[in-house]
């Protein structure tokens, strides 16, 4: 076997690999929960459930999820972090996070679809350039959802 698939909550997940094994991966996603901002075009009901409070929990289990992940990463390894919304706070900010805190860099991605490039500041905080690298696809742009995916490569084993 090359693969492990799970529905585990994610955090926990890694902390118990993290401990109960050596075991670190080449490649890792990250599809991770979100506000689901993406998707208002299709399921108007989102945006009932939609709060600036909600957006803020769930990028704070986003930096988790992803900080987690990147620590069963081997040095080398590449994470692909993805979700289906537009908000900054859930997407370049969670880049942003791990840039600072851990042994990361942003890659550049090609995709065959016309996106835009990651967001460098939100709500007069400066992001590391370096975000610029992430790929944002508005709905306007290909007829389809919201979506946001950067590529992480782990560099060395520096974080918190």
């Amino acid at each position: 076997m090359n693969t492990i698939v799970t529905r585990k909550e994610g955090v926990a997940f890694c902390n118990a690999m993290l401990k109960k094994s050596q075991l670190k991966f080449d490649k890792i996603l990250v599809d991770a929960p979100c506000s689901g901002e993406g998707t208002l075009r299709k399921s108007p009901k989102t945006f009932q459930m939609w709060n600036p409070n909600m957006i803020k929990k769930i990028a704070g289990v986003q930096r988790k999820l992803a900080g987690a992940a990147v620590g069963l990463l081997k040095v080398g390894g590449v994470m692909i972090y993805s979700t289906c919304t537009l908000a900054p706070e859930e997407n370049e900010m969670v880049d942003d996070y791990l840039v600072k805190n851990f042994d990361v860099e942003v890659e550049a991605i090609s995709l065959p679809l016309k996106f835009r490039s990651g967001v460098c500041s939100w709500e007069g905080k400066d992001l590391d350039s370096s975000v610029s690298k992430c790929l944002r696809m508005y709905p306007q742009d290909n007829d389809t959802d919201g979506f946001f995916v950067t590529r992480i490569r782990k560099v060395g084993e520096v974080g918190v």
